[in-house]
């Protein structure tokens, strides 16, 4: 089996990279010459995905307009989350409202997603197959953390992730989700911590460890070491 459809969350607001994003979406941030967003595209055009879903809404028309300039094969597709931003519950939701496909990944840009992680990526989509399960998490070792800074999201025993004060596994904003996860779920603003909190207490939310170097466009100091490195 495999997951045809991949999910780009780009609605945020970036923040921390000011002023840079006060006219820049964070997604079109270029790090090697190339935007977060594309190399987030190109990087699932390798592992086969067919179909594309970006979710938008700060400075959304600029990411519409890339898109419309930008030459793929893959059917993307743009879904602005309308008059509020709806967090990345809400706006995942709202993406998957929109396909008749189950099984999705779902991807956060400000990752720098490269050929070094396809092969863990397409383990773990095997892995999520095999198990039947409905959500599974690429987590990393804070210890392979480009940013020293990052505390980490979870613990994780027999494969399963949990919250305790050890938390030594960082989120690397890749995850595989099954649609059923958002049962009876309403398209409101929501964060996916709220999905990942209830799998946690049914024991029912499962980490797949990467060991490649975890580097994230945290902040301008981050974005400034990426840059100086290369």
């Amino acid at each position: 089996m495999k997951i045809n459809t991949a999910l780009i969350l780009c609605a945020g607001f970036g923040k921390r990279l000011n002023p840079i994003t006060l006219k820049t979406p964070k997604p079109l941030i270029e790090i090697n010459q190339i935007t977060l967003l594309e190399n987030s595209i190109n990087f699932l055009e390798k592992l086969d995905i067919k179909n594309i879903k970006i979710n938008t809404f700060y400075l959304h028309e600029k990411i519409n307009d890339f898109i419309l300039s930008y030459k793929s094969n893959l059917k993307i597709e743009i879904l602005n989350d309308g008059d509020e931003i709806l967090n990345t519950g809400g706006g995942i939701l709202n993406l998957i409202n929109r396909s008749d496909e189950n099984d999705f990944i779902v991807l956060n840009p400000d990752t720098l997603w490269g050929d070094n992680y396809l092969d863990t990526t397409i383990n773990m989509v095997n892995y999520f197959f095999e198990k039947k399960i409905k959500n599974l998490l690429m987590i990393v070792n804070k210890e392979n953390s480009f940013d020293k800074r990052m505390r980490g999201d979870f613990s994780l025993s027999n494969e399963k992730l949990l919250k305790n004060k050890e938390n030594k596994y960082i989120y690397t904003g890749l995850q595989i989700i099954n649609k059923d996860l958002f049962e009876n779920k309403k398209v409101v603003p929501f964060s996916i911590t709220n999905i990942w909190d209830d799998a946690i207490k049914n024991k029912m939310l499962y980490g797949f460890e990467s060991k490649e170097t975890f580097i994230h466009l945290t902040d301008l100091e981050i974005y400034n070491k990426l840059l100086k490195n290369n």
